[in-house]
């Protein structure tokens, strides 16, 4: 059985693996929390930050066995996980992975270069179990200071040197700041912050205000009305494009099936671009018709672009 899957084949996830960051104080948390029935794993005793009004059901984790014990739980009621921060969790896969195979670390407390690639199998491993159970995934984290020649960057404080590699396994990065008395996000990467963004939001995001004058919690829904709400909408027109792909592509072979002769060969081709095309359904008809072609045994002529029949029926026969 191939592995190979056409355009409408491909599985798209439905849920969605994102980091976000930021200085302090700027509402990470109660943004994250701001996602579809959220569970919160506290890895770094920071839940009493949060206003009570947005505070959700929390695992206040102290190990990495922690939180692989509340995934064997029944998770049913929720729809998001979201671990706070991402770099604490980093900090116990690295403890977990040391305890468990004492080469991985060095005499500081630090992962050996052989550690780092355990911790990075380590977290594909974590977020594959998150989507297996079918849960958006959310990794809150504070923000670093870089500087490279005259420029600043803010970039998340996750994984230091390993942080690229991790980052691969997330589909959204989005940093929040302070812009006049508003808070923003983008998921857009620019000279100054670090960004992914696989569902065309858009540059910068206002969030709106969750807490009142007196300091009292409004209703927060930011991440599962706008961020959310986009994946979804960008995840419905992938499959509209595989369920349009689909079509054609029926179309393109019932019509290259019936084929008979260099005079239907020859009509086909001239019509192959009124077909509605999606993705490359004309590169894949184009392959259907050279296999089409060979067992009819046609010849394609360079001067006229038609095929011939090297061998034609003629009446004698």
């Amino acid at each position: 059985m191939t592995l190979i899957r056409k355009p409408n084949e491909i599985q798209v996830a439905s849920k969605i693996k994102a980091l976000i960051y930021g200085q302090a104080g700027m509402g990470k948390t109660t943004m994250a929390l701001s996602a579809p029935s959220p569970l919160l794993i506290d890895c770094d005793g920071g839940i009493q930050r949060v206003n009570p009004a947005h505070i959700k059901d929390t695992v206040q984790a102290t190990c990495y066995e922690d939180v692989l014990a509340v995934l064997q739980e029944d998770l049913s009621a929720y729809k998001t996980i979201v671990i706070d921060t991402g770099g604490k969790l980093l900090d116990m896969m690295s403890a977990y992975i040391i305890k468990h195979n004492a080469k991985m670390g060095q005499a500081n407390g630090s992962l050996t270069l052989q550690g780092y690639g355990a911790r990075k199998a380590e977290f594909s491993q974590f977020c594959k179990l998150v989507m297996s159970l079918d849960k958006h995934l959310i990794f809150v984290a504070h923000r670093e200071t870089r500087t490279e020649g005259d420029l600043t960057r803010y970039v998340p404080l996750f994984g230091g040197s390993s942080y690229d590699g991790l980052v691969t396994e997330l589909d959204l990065v989005g940093y929040i700041e302070a812009s006049g008395n508003k808070a923003t996000i983008t998921f857009s990467g620019t000279s100054r912050n670090d960004g992914k963004n696989t569902c065309n939001l858009p540059a910068v995001i206002d969030i709106p205000c969750c807490v009142d004058v007196n300091g009292n919690g409004l209703p927060n829904h930011f991440f599962e009305e706008v961020v959310i709400a986009k994946y979804n909408q960008h995840l419905a027109g992938i499959q509209k494009l595989s369920r349009d792909y689909a079509e054609v592509m029926k179309q393109l072979t019932h019509d290259i099936d019936k084929i008979c002769s260099v005079e239907t060969a020859n009509a086909f081709v001239k019509s192959i671009d009124t077909y509605h095309h999606i993705g490359a359904s004309k590169a894949a008809a184009g392959q259907l018709l050279k296999r089409k072609i060979e067992q009819l045994g046609y010849i394609y002529n360079a001067e006229t672009r038609t095929y011939t029949d090297p061998n034609p029926v003629t009446d004698e026969q």
